[in-house]
């Protein structure tokens, strides 16, 4: 199939399928006239690299595991353990990124509590508020 129908029937657009081309992770047949063409196997691996990125993996991880993988039909699955100590460093990786966010959120929530309200809702009054101190170093 080529690129086009491997894009409708995956969801994937075809510049994510060159990309993923280029990451080495799909590596499609080259016609003489120099157009791809893909078989049945990577519809399934493109939705398997899909689920890895949803998931927060970045290319690089998904090339090591993509071996890894084995197509049941419905998509991508786990062949071997052996991928289970890379999977357990993203999981890591993005939970450390996670309390970054939410400790980020919990900053900006401090900072809405200490702001008071505004009445009326003036945005031009903020800015005064905020010019004031600076006027007065004048």
């Amino acid at each position: 199939m080529r690129i086009g129908e491997l894009s409708r029937r995956t969801g994937a657009s075809v510049r994510s399928l060159r990309y993923y081309e280029e990451q080495g992770l799909l590596k499609p047949l080259r016609l003489a006239s120099g157009y791809r063409e893909y078989g049945e196997g990577d519809a399934g691996t493109v939705r398997g690299i899909r689920l890895m990125l949803a998931a927060g993996l970045n290319t690089a991880t998904i090339a090591e595991l993509l071996p890894c993988m084995t197509d049941d039909g419905q998509g991508l699955s786990p062949a071997c353990s052996g991928m289970l100590p890379d999977l357990h460093r993203e999981r890591e990786r993005l939970s450390g990124a996670v309390a970054e966010l939410i400790a980020a959120r919990d900053a900006l929530d401090t900072i809405i509590e200490a702001t008071a309200p505004l009445e009326p809702a003036d945005p031009l009054a903020c800015q005064a508020i905020a010019l004031t101190p600076a006027l007065r170093k004048s």
